[in-house]
């Protein structure tokens, strides 16, 4: 975010994870990042890796330790949610820990999320639906299930 130039993450720099996360899932995301190849310099992030099962976390380590031995220069960031940090994840790495708090103003982070989802020609595609032709949008009610 230093830059507006600077691309947001693809799909597959970024594994968000869940309580139903397979180990196969975390698996090829690892291998991914682990792996070298030709792919240049991305930075893989495992969003909320302290949602995974005990034995998914278990295989994760495992393979992570496995694969360590291929590539010494892979780039992965690891978050978790600061109240789960006793869950296997964050126990497992607790020795790279790093607590982060937002150094960016949400102004900011706003305004560089509308530089890169911003459709450049409008169309008739569904970015007309959102405010200022947005591809990406939000919507939320504090009633659940009342047509959104």
């Amino acid at each position: 975010m230093n830059s507006p130039n600077q691309p947001l993450p693809t799909f597959d720099e970024v594994l968000l994870c869940t309580p139903q996360t397979t180990a196969e899932q975390v698996g090829l995301f690892l291998r991914r990042c682990l792996i070298p190849c030709s792919g240049g310099e991305k930075i893989y992030t495992m969003l909320y890796a302290d949602e995974l099962s005990y034995d998914v976390s278990c295989r994760a380590e495992e393979l992570l330790q496995h694969l360590q031995h291929y590539n010494s220069t892979y780039r992965l960031i690891i978050l978790c949610n600061c109240e789960r940090e006793h869950s296997y994840i964050p126990s497992v790495f607790s020795q790279y820990k790093v607590h982060m708090i937002p150094q960016r103003q949400l102004a900011e982070i706003q305004q560089y999320l509308q530089h890169h989802y911003r459709v450049a020609q409008p169309s008739d595609s569904a970015a007309s639906v959102f405010k200022d032709n947005m591809c990406v949008g939000i919507v939320s009610s504090k009633r659940a299930g009342v047509g959104k």
